[in-house]
């Protein structure tokens, strides 16, 4: 049985790969947290008649934060559908919704739930850098 975990484990995405994409994400995560120091920078407030019309202090600063956001959306994008799922089941694992050991059914239902999303997806995850690094080192790669 461990060697067939073993062979499971085998990336189609490149573990520096991924690497980049921590990268990117503690990038675009260390950006984020600085607007949220004191709480209050994103409140959003709608009245009856806005529809998420929400803008912030300082949008030089935010230009530079959506290019990396960007980037990363791009990187996501481009990956084929195995390598989508295979992050998406890293950062599954990296979260704890799924065990090392259950690394084919994490990898399984990732590609169930595949689709042209798995950006958005992907980067609505609050710590996807730090779930993509645990993910790596709990599969060993």
């Amino acid at each position: 049985m461990q060697q067939r975990l073993e062979k499971d484990w085998e990336l189609s995405i490149g573990p520096d790969t991924v690497r980049l994409f921590i990268l990117k994400a503690k990038a675009l995560s260390a950006g984020v947290n600085e607007d949220y120091a004191d709480g209050a920078e994103h409140e959003i407030e709608l009245d009856g008649e806005a529809h998420a019309n929400h803008h912030h202090d300082g949008l030089a600063e935010e230009s530079s934060e959506n290019l990396t956001e960007e980037e990363l959306r791009e990187l996501i994008n481009d990956l084929n559908v195995d390598e989508a799922a295979e992050l998406v089941a890293l950062a599954w694992v990296g979260r704890g919704d799924y065990d090392a050991s259950e690394w084919t059914d994490a990898l399984a239902a990732a590609r169930e739930r595949a689709n042209r999303r798995t950006a958005k997806y992907l980067l609505g995850m609050p710590l996807l850098a730090d779930w993509l690094e645990e993910g790596l080192e709990a599969i060993g790669a």
